[in-house]
């Protein structure tokens, strides 16, 4: 007999988890709660299944009640405080440890007590101005807070009533991957529309997402600042070097003379940044130290663009937007002049060492399924290993309600794994930003995070072939590189040779992800002859009134990189010549800087044929996605389906599979009457089935039906098809998991 302690089902306070709002009686009981279960031995993602909550809402609630514990405990000693008492009476009144009670009564610890609420009440104020609030990924980074601080606030605001969405959208750069877009509004019935209303709009408003602006924190949330207006400095002390110069070969870095105070980068060698000038435009690249500065000079900004181009051309336009005036969150910076007070830095951080070490080490099936089968192969089971022990150690659990809870997680996961097709990293696998070091050779890279003499390749995205992966060997000894970036912890020094072959990588904060190769067979060529000066900005400007590029001028920057980095994916799976991928890499290449730099991308896929490679390889002009790579991730219209749960509305054979752990999808057979008005004039209805989105890989119950039949498509067919049987499993192992059963005389959960 398995036996949990009682402590009744989740509790609620009106529509609210139990234990939310600002009660602090509820909020101590949630963490006597809690620490009862941990005293069980229990992790915090079991508690939190315990509790009916996800992990990250139990944490949140958790940082909540922690947080109005703390509040609490302060007011008490405070008060005491006031009344002449002793640190140590205190102690002994309130059962608190005395250093706990000094602590208390430190002016930063005081702050910190409220510095989630002051995260809270700065989301509540931007919502009022900003309806539609970015809270997704990476916002905490640029707001200067954990993680958890931002969950944290963005559930106490949730208790409030406030309401969180979340979407999927494309990434433009790595087509067919999608990233997360959650995003923090007032209630629907505030605004006066329902859910479904209020999810469309903002939806169909995507453009109007805008992340928190005005404020950022230091020390973690315990100060918050407002943002300034940006400290602008003269353009007197900007060099511009052009391309003729040799700015093309550092395209994008801002080159700081050392020792200045107002642009110093503090501790730091290099950072991504904003520099305000004259109060009109700005710098926008990689921000490091140069040793050689002409006189009079303190910034140099290196540019691909001709000499002969205006210096405030060459410059990006302020917006007219007082709090997000450089269209990105920024930490500001403070310095110390020579008497003694304390200015504002014209140095606006975007990115520094910090945000970088935490990118995803997950390796993208654009780059694994242009290696060798046998290397994909390597990887993927390397992940489904880990998902297989991670099932097993579920499996071993011994508690129903926590099993349950995490079988039913475990299979959602394994199901948006079969979709996205990640593998496992390689061993030291990193991130890192690249900066210019043009005295290293060709086949050389500065990067202190690696022995001195090792292979390593490099690989960025969007990522078009094997062409594109560079293979140096580390020379750690470059005088260049040890002074300008030293030990770096996220930086990767190379020349702007190895820059060209990373798909025309420039230095104003791209990254790459850098593998050892030492035992790994990873495969490389030479660049493509045909790629070598290839300029899209040169190649393909845009011709004497020629419409501004973009959606009102029918350009789609998503939809167009879906369709291009498609294409070289399906091409080279299916063996492609290097002549052929050359025209679709430079059609992507066309297409990715279309809409910034005004490019005739039209007159791009004439020329470089893409029709025709389209025809031979995906099968038609217009058709799409024809490997299971490039398929899997898509977005596919199927007739409108729900998924049966109730056994008794199902078949017998529905019953078999449902108890072998498939979904059960039935058709709901819905219609809908479509009209159109022809040329005429006529109006004419017809009866069409609903149609509902979903991805071809989720929908697909066998991946070998999305293969186009060639050998790394089976292996990927193989992993997902494995991915798919082990969250049927887990399913499985759920439904035949015993539920939880109350025995009211001894007050204990019995199996």
């Amino acid at each position: 007999m398995s036996e949990l302690k009682h402590y009744g089902t989740p509790r609620h306070s009106g529509r609210y988890p139990w234990g939310s709002g600002k009660n602090p009686q509820r909020n101590k009981n949630f963490l006597q709660r809690a620490r009862d279960l941990e005293a069980q031995g229990l992790s915090s993602t079991e508690i939190a299944k315990a509790f009916n909550m996800s992990t990250t809402q139990y944490r949140a609630q958790h940082s909540i009640a922690v947080n109005e514990k703390r509040k609490e405990e302060q007011l008490k000693v405070q008060k005491l405080k006031d009344k002449g008492w002793s640190n140590m009476a205190i102690s002994r009144e309130l059962g608190i440890p005395e250093s706990t009670i000094r602590n208390y009564l430190k002016p930063q610890q005081q702050e910190r007590a409220t510095a989630t609420e002051k995260v809270a009440d700065m989301l509540k104020n931007q919502v009022e101005s900003k309806p539609y609030l970015d809270i997704g990924k990476g916002v905490n980074r640029q707001l200067g807070i954990t993680d958890t601080q931002l969950k944290t606030a963005v559930a106490m605001l949730e208790q409030q009533g406030y309401k969180v969405t979340s979407f999927n959208v494309e990434q433009v750069t790595n087509p067919g991957k999608y990233t997360e877009i959650k995003v923090l509004t007032k209630d629907a019935e505030s605004l006066g529309v329902t859910d479904k209303e209020l999810y469309a709009n903002i939806r169909k408003n995507q453009d109007k997402i805008t992340s928190p602006g005005g404020i950022y924190f230091e020390d973690y949330g315990d100060v918050m600042k407002t943002v300034k207006p940006p400290v602008s400095i003269s353009s007197d002390r900007v060099q511009i070097r052009y391309a003729e110069e040799g700015g093309v070969d550092k395209d994008g870095v801002i080159e700081l003379r050392k020792g200045v105070p107002d642009i110093s980068l503090g501790n730091d060698r290099y950072a991504q940044v904003r520099i305000a000038v004259d109060d009109s435009h700005y710098l926008k690249g990689m921000a490091m130290y140069s040793d050689k500065m002409p006189d009079g000079v303190d910034i140099i900004f290196n540019t691909n663009k001709h000499e002969g181009t205006d210096k405030m051309d060459v410059l990006k336009s302020m917006k007219n937007d007082p709090s997000n005036p450089f269209g990105a969150i920024v930490r500001q910076r403070d310095y110390i002049d020579a008497d003694g007070n304390v200015k504002q830095s014209a140095i606006n951080i975007v990115n520094d060492d910090t945000d970088w070490e935490k990118w995803s080490k997950n390796l993208s099936s654009q780059f694994l399924s242009k290696q060798s089968p046998v290397l994909a192969k390597q990887q993927l089971d390397k992940t489904y290993k880990e998902k297989e022990a991670e099932f097993k150690e579920i499996c071993q659990l011994t508690n129903p309600t926590v099993k349950k809870k995490l079988l039913e997680s475990f299979a959602d996961d394994c199901d948006s794994a079969a979709v996205h097709l990640k593998a496992a990293a390689f061993p030291r696998q990193a991130t890192h930003v690249i900066l210019p070091i043009n005295s290293l050779k060709d086949t050389e890279c500065y990067a202190p995070n690696y022995n001195n003499g090792e292979e390593v390749v490099l690989i960025r995205y969007p990522h078009g072939g094997i062409f594109e992966i560079p293979r140096l060997t580390v020379n750690n000894t470059n005088k260049e590189g040890k002074s300008l970036l030293g030990n770096a912890a996220h930086a990767i020094g190379i020349n702007s040779h190895v820059a060209a072959q990373l798909s025309g990588a420039d230095f104003d904060g791209d990254t790459v992800v850098v593998i050892p190769t030492a035992g790994q067979k990873i495969k490389t060529s030479e660049p493509l002859r045909q790629l070598k000066n290839f300029d899209p900005k040169e190649a393909y400007p845009a011709y004497p009134g020629m419409p501004k590029v973009g959606p009102e001028t029918g350009f789609h920057k998503g939809n167009e990189m879906g369709k291009t980095t498609n294409l070289v994916s399906d091409m080279t799976i299916k063996g492609a010549n290097f002549d052929e991928i050359s025209r679709a890499v430079k059609h992507t290449m066309v297409v990715i800087d279309a809409e910034k730099h005004n490019l005739n991308w039209r007159q791009s896929y004439i020329d470089n044929g893409i029709a025709a490679l389209k025809e031979k390889y995906q099968g038609g002009k217009n058709n799409g996605a024809s490997t299971l790579i490039s398929k899997a991730s898509a977005e596919t219209r199927v007739p409108e389906y729900k998924e049966l749960t109730n056994v008794n509305k199902m078949t017998p054979e529905q019953k078999e599979r449902y108890f072998q752990g498939e979904k059960i999808r039935v058709p709901t057979g819905e219609m809908y009457e479509k009209t159109r008005v022809l040329k005429s004039g006529e109006v004419r209805t017809s009866l069409k089935p609903r149609l509902t989105k979903t991805t071809a890989m989720d929908y697909a119950t066998n991946a070998y039906e999305l293969s186009s039949g060639q050998r790394v498509e089976n292996v990927y067919a193989e992993h997902a098809n494995k991915l798919k049987a082990l969250a049927n499993s887990a399913r499985k192992e759920y439904l035949t998991t015993p539920r939880l059963q109350m025995n009211p005389m001894r007050l204990r959960w019995v199996a």
